[in-house]
């Protein structure tokens, strides 16, 4: 086709000259023969390129805190870090090798080096259906949803729960990913308060309070992060009906599920739930020991069909946002779930239960210290008595200081919003344990100031 060209000029009244009649401002321009119309627009002057408002509004509390921080270790100690989340870090809590031959085996088979399905693979979804399935919450392959670790299933539950304007309760001090994710999506995040003397349970009363016609998503977490709390089934079945009263879905984040110390139990909240749907979120980094696989998965409990086909559609269109899971793991997952010892799951309960109590114990005889026993989880809280210690403004200052004596760092609960706390991860080895509950006596030694007679005397 031979191709043209054509000068195009325009009268005073807006109008083409030649191969144009409109006088709208649209040119006809005319390109191997075709005639394509484009609008008359001014061109940029120079370059200014900006980030979106979502990533504007994206921002980590912990990584705001903890970067902003003077962290300058003791030269003279060896530092102990008590505030990754990595079970791994150490090297001290290895998964088990039943776990590491289902991936050398589904490595081996060459069957997984391609793409999956955007919701994983069937037969790995149905894995993860059996496993979790039980006669008060059955599930089906259907009701599972493979993701890019724990983080992107919470991502994901949101997404297709909440739009911009609308608000979701958080726990308070909870896992700060829910903020930094809501936020960014134009989201309002609604902190209900968790109570460290009844062992970190919800304050239900605060909690009902904050639901309004907006609220589209009630976020518990349990067992919890950074509170290490187990809930009861009372308190489960409390909750529920907070939910159920004002017609409020739950996202439940379960990635601790089991991971309960002996003594204790804590239903999931599907096995409790007779008409409130919950998205239960979870998957393989903390109780499998391997967080970097990055394999995670949403339940999907519906109750009395109030999901539907719509809630489950719009999780298959947002996980083809990116291509899920890796297929490797989800090659391997079956196996992984079904030959994982008992006794693997025995042995970290009780590595964790007696770190736990070596913290409790050595910190609650501390001046100023007020560690929260855990019931579950890999994390101890410990409140600090900010009036005895002057030489500190707050939680953070603490932390910071206890690093640049002590070579010990802790993680300051401001990056969970609730201040004059800090976590404790329980997962190094006993006798690092030991030796950093010692520095840390030893400092709150150095920097404890008892309250003055005469001080009273003046409240008086």
């Amino acid at each position: 086709m031979e191709t043209k060209s054509y000068m195009v000029q325009m009268n005073g009244n807006g109008v083409l000259n030649r191969n144009g009649v409109h006088g709208n401002g649209v040119h006809h321009v005319n390109i191997k023969g075709a005639l394509y119309p484009t609008k008359s627009k001014s061109r940029r002057q120079r370059w200014e390129v900006k980030p979106s408002e979502m990533a504007n509004n994206t921002l980590n509390p912990i990584r705001a805190i903890v970067d902003g921080m003077k962290l300058t270790p003791n030269p003279d100690k060896p530092m102990i870090a008590l505030s990754i989340g990595d079970p791994t870090v150490f090297g001290n809590l290895p998964t088990d090798g039943a776990v590491l031959q289902a991936m050398k085996d589904a490595i081996d088979s060459q069957k997984y080096n391609g793409y999956a399905p955007s919701v994983g693979y069937l037969q790995s979804r149905q894995a993860v259906a059996n496993f979790y399935s039980c006669p008060e919450a059955p599930l089906e392959a259907e009701d599972v949803i493979l993701t890019s670790g724990c983080s992107q299933a919470i991502d994901l539950a949101i997404s297709v729960l909440c739009n911009p304007g609308d608000n979701i309760l958080v726990p308070c001090p909870g896992f700060s990913l829910y903020k930094t994710l809501a936020v960014s999506m134009g989201i309002e995040v609604r902190l209900y308060n968790l109570l460290p003397e009844k062992s970190w349970e919800v304050d239900l009363q605060h909690m009902e309070s904050l639901i309004d016609e907006k609220t589209s998503c009630l976020i518990v977490t349990n067992p919890s992060n950074p509170c290490g709390s187990v809930f009861n089934k009372k308190h489960l079945q409390e909750i529920l009906k907070v939910a159920s009263r004002h017609c409020v879905p739950i996202l439940a984040d379960e990635i601790y599920c089991n991971m309960v110390f002996p003594g204790c139990s804590s239903p999931s909240l599907a096995s409790l739930s007779s008409d409130v749907p919950i998205l239960s979120c979870g998957g393989l980094a903390k109780r499998w020991l391997v967080p970097g696989w990055r394999m995670g998965w949403i339940l999907i409990h519906d109750r009395n069909d109030i999901f539907g086909t719509e809630i489950r559609q719009g999780l298959v269109k947002l996980s083809q946002r990116i291509l899920g899971a890796c297929s490797i793991v989800q090659g391997a997952l079956e196996r992984i779930l079904n030959n994982t010892p008992q006794s693997f799951y025995n042995n970290t309960i009780g590595f964790l239960k007696s770190n736990s109590e070596i913290c409790f114990s050595e910190l609650s005889s501390v001046p100023g210290l007020n560690p929260v026993m855990p019931s579950g989880a890999m994390y101890i809280m410990v409140g600090i008595d900010m009036d005895h210690f002057p030489d500190f403004k707050n939680d953070v200052d603490f932390t910071e200081q206890l690093v640049t004596e002590q070579s010990v760092f802790c993680l300051p609960a401001s990056a969970f919003e609730y201040p004059n706390f800090f976590r404790i991860v329980v997962t190094v080895p006993e006798e690092m344990m030991l030796e950093a509950c010692a520095r840390i006596r030893e400092f709150c030694q150095s920097h404890y100031r008892p309250p003055s007679r005469d001080s009273n005397d003046l409240d008086q």
